[in-house]
């Protein structure tokens, strides 16, 4: 459960205090650790060791001592010399290791949890029976964010929101997969999304390399335990909403999807049907590039002719001729509130085929 550079670094950093040399070792005998840099191997002496009921004894001038880990055996701890002063800093670091253990244990069944939490694996009474049992507070205010990368290092990104967040919070930094780092964050009383748009902020500008595209993403904000895996899937939802409507932002969150949130959950067939009755069988790709800027600079200025003509450089009169040929091939007119509620509504839904059929291939 610890990892063997972790064994390394607390024995390091024993001998450092103590200047006497330790060993780790598993229950075959194996070296997993080791201040010394040609260790023995005693493992017949800790196959006999582990058969007796002795917490230590001293075999070839090393003192043996059981690692526990409630009352499970873990590991064999081995300490230079049969002195008490070696006895008793064989004791400290079997006690310091097991320590760990037990942390270590905590933190991975809190894990374990959170993943099962967020990926619906759970049953309600399992949700709130394990959050008593590891301590987690079941009616507090929670919100989700997931931290996504275009290069897989989540390990490195996990290290790095872990330090962001600090070790003392209350808020849980894991992974589901191998690119994206999800952190289910508990909020203060006085939180809400402002605040969180500034924490998705910070853990952006800290994750973020030179070169990398990060995306942050987060769901709303929830009132109970059971109600973390819907705060998760709102902002995996926000993440690939954002990637097909919103692709000018790096920070996303659901409750400002829009209507891209309804698009995205219609069937494909429904969407191409829809296409087929607004342009009557052509694609908005059909259009040449000069009138597709001449649609989307007039919905950045809300139908405002005169703003739309100035932006362009182009006389007024131009801008209504382009809506005039547009209304012609289309049936709509751009300057309608309702037709062009319709034409935007295509387009997004053009948009959102095109990513669909991406991720077929």
């Amino acid at each position: 459960m610890i990892s063997n550079q972790i064994l390394q670094n607390t024995i390091d950093g024993l001998k450092g205090i103590t200047r006497i040399d330790l060993c780790v070792l598993d229950m075959e005998g194996q070296i997993l650790a080791s201040t010394e840099k040609e260790p023995e191997n005693y493992g017949n002496e800790v196959s006999a060791f582990i058969a007796s009921p002795a917490d230590s004894q001293v075999v070839h001038g090393y003192q043996f001592f059981k690692v526990l880990d409630e009352s499970q055996l873990e590991y064999i701890l081995l300490a230079k010399g049969a002195s008490d002063d070696v006895y008793m800093v064989g004791k400290l670091a079997a006690f310091q290791l097991s320590s760990l253990l037990t942390a270590y244990k905590e933190r991975f069944d809190k894990d374990n949890f959170i993943k099962n939490l967020l990926l619906d694996n759970l049953l309600l009474v399992d949700i709130y029976n394990r959050a008593k049992k590891l301590h987690i507070t079941t009616e507090v205010r929670r919100v989700v964010f997931i931290i996504e990368s275009s290069r897989e290092r989540v390990n490195a990104a996990l290290d790095i929101v872990r330090n962001f967040c600090g070790s003392k919070s209350r808020d849980f930094i894991t992974a589901v997969d191998e690119k994206n780092v999800i952190v289910v964050k508990e909020l203060a009383p006085n939180e809400g999304y402002e605040e969180m748009f500034k924490v998705a902020r910070g853990m952006k500008d800290v994750v973020v390399q030179e070169g990398e595209d990060i995306h942050v993403a987060l769901g709303t904000i929830v009132g109970e335990i059971k109600e973390v895996s819907r705060s998760y899937k709102e902002a995996r939802m926000a993440l690939d909403v954002g990637r097909i409507f919103f692709a000018e932002r790096d920070i996303i969150a659901y409750s400002s999807l829009g209507i891209g949130r309804l698009i995205y959950q219609l069937p494909i067939p429904l969407c191409k049907m829809f296409i087929r009755e607004i342009f009557d069988g052509r694609s908005p790709d059909d259009f040449d590039e000069e009138t597709l800027t001449t649609i989307n600079k007039f919905f950045e200025n809300s139908l405002n002719v005169s703003e739309t003509s100035r932006q362009l450089y182009i006389h007024r009169n131009t801008l209504v001729y382009r809506l005039d040929k547009l209304q012609k091939s289309t049936g709509l007119d751009l300057r309608v509130f309702e037709d062009a509620i319709t034409f935007k509504i295509a387009l997004m839904v053009v948009k959102y085929m095109k990513y669909m059929e991406t991720l077929d291939y």
